[in-house]
């Protein structure tokens, strides 16, 4: 993975990052080249000419063909620089919780612990736990299951604090889990002090995720390593049921995390789109990746798993169902327990560049393909490159091939990779 504390865009490899860690490079790369040039990161939105000429060309590249987005909708939604604190959006609809959000923000502001461009960094952060708690716990309501006066005992409202971070610590690197705890401690903590919270629900997070040595620890080796393709053929061998070999796809062959794979519905599979389109799942709200994710490979272990529950008497339409579960359907830790056995079985190293096989180094897997699918791409174009007189062959993509026929080379080399990783011709 490129370096997102680089100052220097060229050290910068842009279409590797995820949101949070463009949302880091902005900081460490961008900002600093603006304020050489007279300009405030925080308040003044550099333009797509100013942008090209100080090399960050691709970034904005990188937001437009990975994430789907523009630099104006990077710079409104991710860095929160568009916004006003009184407009700001926390992705709830409770009042009591977000007036008393803004009130800690205020108290610290006031206090003169905090600049503006500070209390605009700590209410990023925080907001990333408000809106995983709201998605994971399905609730806008984060003051009552720690009130003074709640029914509730300590231990749900600690479960429901722990799974956002769950959900979180699938998606973002250490150093950012690691601030965005501390910020979300000191509110809670904040809020014990001036007794409107009985319990702090994420105290000692630190020491179960130990994020700080995982941080230290990626200076020396990837905080994030992926699956090999040996890795998923073997994975997909040791599948013995439609389940496990659904849990190997949805994981390795589309990417997904390991909670979006708990909660696969049926009605999200696209299996047979018009149009002669490919498959795809489809998630209405997805905030941190695109809203379908094409099934190059593994339609066939969908349509299977999907016809063994369909024979059922009841079936909640949920592809991983839990009768015992107030979702309906598996957590995320069930299919962290179900990955560990089909590794067990497929022989997977006890360690996989000093980590413990996780689901998640499937969903680099699939990254790590996807970018090398970018890379075959770039070469076979470079002939055409140089034809047209141009020294590179990303613009070349971008000005002499449309997006249809750009989606349809993605898609013809991430299919190869995947079917040679799982070890057949066709999906």
């Amino acid at each position: 993975m490129g370096s997102s504390a680089s100052s220097d865009p060229d050290d910068v490899s842009w279409t590797l990052l995820d949101l949070d860690e463009l949302v880091d490079a902005y900081w460490h790369t961008v900002a600093p080249a603006m304020r050489e040039d007279g300009f405030d990161p925080e308040v003044d939105r550099p333009t797509h000419a100013w942008l090209s000429a100080n090399g960050f060309r691709g970034l904005v590249y990188a937001l437009r063909e990975y994430h789907d987005r523009s630099f104006g909708e990077f710079w409104a939604d991710d860095l929160g620089l568009d916004r006003e604190v009184e407009g700001y959006d926390w992705g709830i609809d409770h009042e009591a919780t977000v007036d008393l959000l803004e009130a800690y923000i205020e108290s610290r502001r006031e206090r003169g612990e905090l600049s503006d461009s500070s209390a605009d960094t700590l209410r990023y952060r925080i907001a990333k736990y408000v809106r995983a708690y709201r998605a994971v716990n399905d609730a806008d309501d984060l003051l009552g299951p720690v009130a003074p006066d709640s029914d509730a005992p300590a231990y749900e409202a600690t479960d429901a604090a722990w799974a956002a971070f769950d959900r979180l610590d699938d998606e973002l690197a250490p150093r950012t889990m690691r601030r965005v705890h501390e910020a979300v401690d000191d509110w809670y903590a904040h809020l014990f002090r001036r007794k409107r919270a009985a319990v702090n629900p994420v105290a000692g997070l630190e020491d179960e995720y130990r994020w700080s040595r995982r941080a230290a620890d990626s200076d020396e080796q990837p905080s994030n390593p992926a699956l090999d393709p040996a890795h998923v053929r073997a994975l997909y061998d040791a599948a013995s049921t439609p389940s496990e070999r659904l849990l190997v796809v949805a994981l390795c062959g589309w990417g997904l995390r390991s909670g979006e794979v708990a909660a696969l519905h049926r009605s999200q599979l696209v299996l047979d789109p018009p149009n002669e389109d490919v498959p795809y799942v489809d998630f209405e709200e997805r905030k941190n990746g695109p809203g379908e994710v094409s099934i190059l490979y593994g339609r066939d272990a969908a349509a299977e798993r999907l016809a063994e529950l369909g024979a059922r008497d009841q079936w909640n339409g949920y592809l991983f169902p839990s009768a015992r579960s107030a979702s309906g359907h598996r957590t995320r830790q069930t299919i962290l327990t179900w990955f560990d056995d089909v590794a067990a079985r497929a022989g997977l190293p006890d360690e996989i560049a000093g980590e413990k096989p996780v689901p998640q180094m499937g969903r680099r897997f699939w990254y790590d393909a996807f970018s090398a699918t970018q890379e075959a791409i770039l070469a076979e174009v470079g002939e055409i490159a140089e034809e047209q007189g141009s020294a590179s062959a990303e613009v070349v993509l971008r000005e002499y091939l449309s997006p249809a026929r750009r989606r349809e080379l993605r898609r013809a080399y991430m299919r190869d990779r995947l079917a040679r990783a799982f070890g057949v011709d066709s999906a």
